[in-house]
Parts: C-alpha cells; structure tokens; sequence
C-alpha cells in the first residue's frame, strides 16, 4: 500500500511532515522511525526498512524533524533535545490516532534519539538502533574545525552532506548535555543493535559502548560490508526482516485484529504489492519473504522459491542425519549441507527413465563433521536419502489446485 500523509504538530505547534506505512490488513503492531542528522523521512534506508516491516504487518511512521525536509521550523532552532520531542510528540500522535508504538526504531543519530526519548514511550517494548553514535556529541566531528567559530560567533554555516545547515552554539552545548549511557542502562526495554564493522562514519565501537552499557534483554547483529546509510536495498531488507523476527518476542497479540488465526499446519502465501514478486510468507507463528533478485526485477528482500526448496531439503537432511546419529550414539559433531539447483538435458543423465527433453538436477554436497569411520559416514549418506523431503522428492506427488473465494470481513 502507499504510504499516507500522516503529518503533526510538535511541541511549539509547528507541523512536521509524516508518512505512515501501512500493511494490508491490521497491524500485528506500529513502529516508529527517526532518521539520521541532516537526512529526512525519504532517505533509502527509512523507506526500504518500512517497506520490508510492512510487507511483514507492521506499520511504520516516519517523518522529518523540525526544519528538515517538508517539516516546519527552522533548523538553527533545533537541538538534539528538540529531536527527542519530536519523537515523543510523534509517538502521541500515534497513540491518539492509531496504536502507540511498540518498536522505536533510529538510524544514525536519530538511533540515539530513540534511546534518549525511549523512555518517554511507556508502550514502546522494543529499541532498534541502527548506526548509532554512543554520544550526540559524536556529530561535532562533522564540523569539527569550526567548532572555535561557532562558539566565538554564536552560529556559523557549515556544509554538511552537500548542504548548508547553519549550526548554533546552542545546538553543540545541549549535545553535551545529555548522559545518555545513563540512560541506556534504565532502558528497561529490548535492545536490538545493528552495525558495519566497517562504518567510516561512526565507528563499530560505538556499538560495543552501547551494547555495554545496556542490560539484557540485548542483541547485536553485525551488518558486515554495508555502508552507514544502508545504500545497497539488500542491507536495509536484511535490517527489516531481523527487525520482524527479534520484535516477535516482545510483541503482544495484535490489537483488533479481526483475521482468525490460520491453522498452524498450513502454509500462506500472499503477495505484499511491494515490487513484482515479493510475497509474506507465513508459518504458524513465522513470517518471512521470499522475493526474487534484483537482476530478474525482485527486490531481493528474500530467498527465491527454488532457494526454499533447497532450503527445505538440507534442513530436512540435516535433522534426519542428527536423529540417526543420536539413536546410534554416532560421534557426529556437525552436519552441514550444500545444495544447488539447475537444469540438464535428460541425455546427460545416465540413470533417469526420461531420456528427452530437460531435466532438474540438485546437487546435494554432505560435510560431516567428528571422529566417524568409513562405515559409519557411508551409513549416513545412505540415510540423508531416506529424510522426508527427499522421499517427497523423488516420489509421484498429487499437487491438487482450488480456487478459494476470498473473504470479505467488515
């Protein structure tokens, strides 16, 4: 669905420019989104990351702060205390309108943001942090030589990321002002930390403070070879697919929502609209994506059908060689498989029935892994034949197709 305008007054009146995106259907919860210094709402991460949550169920409030982007005010007015009241001001706003939100999410900056104003958003049970500086003051460094100037003169103009902000004294002394490794040991909140080990913009051990300081619940995920702001769309949909499955956790059941549960046995695909073949997958209580690459038009937010299905195939393997093991008390430490699909000519295979035409072939690589002899790893490449979905496999399947009607709820 596209996003709506969701605009709002900050604590001084002035309106700040906000989208919301929804998913179809109820939301499983809302989330809230503060952007990284000088950037906006519409930068690629904000959007890649909502638009990967709400294909999950999620909605997603993003807006601009004060000054920037299509917001009111003006930036040299600003401070990094005026930011975080600005995201207590946009979380009311969602507590009057829709839901209060459940997930504060920040990237940059505006991920010390939300750990500043985190515990201003009593119903916020879930912190994402994404990039973010262990200290507001860390953004001084971004106009680090002119610091003298602007305490001399009061306000200077500094270019920052191309564009020409003007920076007051005030703005540098309020980010002095705030303890914020304080306030992360009091966060009495679930943490998620994400960062590059190779961010040039603000260092890994930011993470490595942040995530010191709080108490658990807490979780890193390493974002090895992405780039401070998520520039390629395949980091910002790893962020949101990490973001769904930890946030489950912490989430409560749906508020009002009028969907009965689907049978936990029964697999549901649905497309999300979001690109040309990305589709919600849900499991019981799992949701995930699978979409296609970016070079046969996906998104590549997920793994593609076939990759599902080897997927499926070496879990399956993997798990019936553990049970063998264990009932046969074998000495096997580690299982891992390797599989990779592709299409060959009947002719080419020796031992098929089909001899015309094309055929699939997957290639099923078994390392395993302990003090096994020759006899005993023999055994087992005879049982990983025998695993379930391997069996499906390569037996006749009945695949029977009905059309059910879609039901309309009030």
């Amino acid at each position: 669905m596209p996003a709506e305008r969701f605009d709002f007054p900050n604590a001084q009146g002035q309106k700040l420019a906000a989208l919301l995106d929804r998913p179809d259907g109820e939301p499983r919860a809302y989330a809230l989104f503060a952007h990284c210094f000088t950037c906006g709402k519409d930068i690629h991460a904000a959007k890649r990351v909502a638009d990967g949550l709400t294909a999950l169920g999620i909605a997603v409030l993003r807006f601009d702060f004060t000054g920037l982007g299509s917001s009111e005010g003006e930036f040299a007015n600003t401070s990094f205390s005026s930011n975080v009241a600005d995201l207590v001001a946009a979380a009311n706003e969602l507590r009057r309108s829709a839901r209060a939100p459940a997930i504060l999410i920040g990237h940059s900056l505006g991920g010390t943001a939300v750990l500043a104003a985190a515990a201003e958003v009593p119903e916020a049970r879930a912190v994402v942090t994404i990039a973010a500086p262990c200290d507001p003051t860390h953004v001084t460094g971004l106009f680090k030589d002119r610091l003298e100037e602007i305490s001399t003169k009061g306000e200077v103009e500094a270019t920052l990321a191309g564009r020409e902000f003007r920076i007051s004294r005030a703005f540098v002394d309020d980010l002095a002002e705030h303890k914020l490794l304080e306030r992360i040991a009091n966060l009495r909140k679930a943490l998620l930390l994400f960062h590059s080990p190779t961010d040039e913009i603000v260092g890994i051990e930011n993470a490595s403070r942040i995530f010191t300081a709080a108490k658990h619940p807490k979780s890193f995920v390493s974002l090895a070879g992405a780039d401070h702001l998520l520039s390629r769309h395949s980091d910002a949909a790893y962020v949101a697919n990490v973001i769904h499955a930890w946030a489950e956790r912490y989430l409560g059941a749906p508020q009002g929502a009028s969907e009965a549960p689907h049978d936990p046995k029964v697999v549901v695909v649905r497309e999300t609209r979001q690109g040309r073949f990305q589709q919600e997958i849900t499991v019981g209580a799992h949701r995930f994506l699978a979409d296609e690459p970016v070079d046969v038009g996906g998104l590549d937010s997920g793994p593609g059908p076939y990759d599902l299905l080897l997927a499926g195939l070496g879990a399956c393997t993997a798990m019936t060689l553990r049970l063998y093991a264990e009932r046969k008390a074998l000495p096997l430490e580690r299982v891992t498989v390797e599989l990779e699909h592709s299409r060959i000519h009947a002719a080419d295979c020796e031992d098929c029935e089909t001899k015309e035409g094309m055929l699939d072939r997957i290639e099923r690589a078994i390392t395993l892994r302990g003090a096994l002899d020759a006899e005993q790893r023999r055994r087992l490449l005879e049982i990983a034949d025998k695993c379930p979905v391997h069996r499906t496999l390569t037996s006749e399947i009945d695949i029977r197709t009905v059309e059910r009607p879609e039901i309309t709820r009030p």
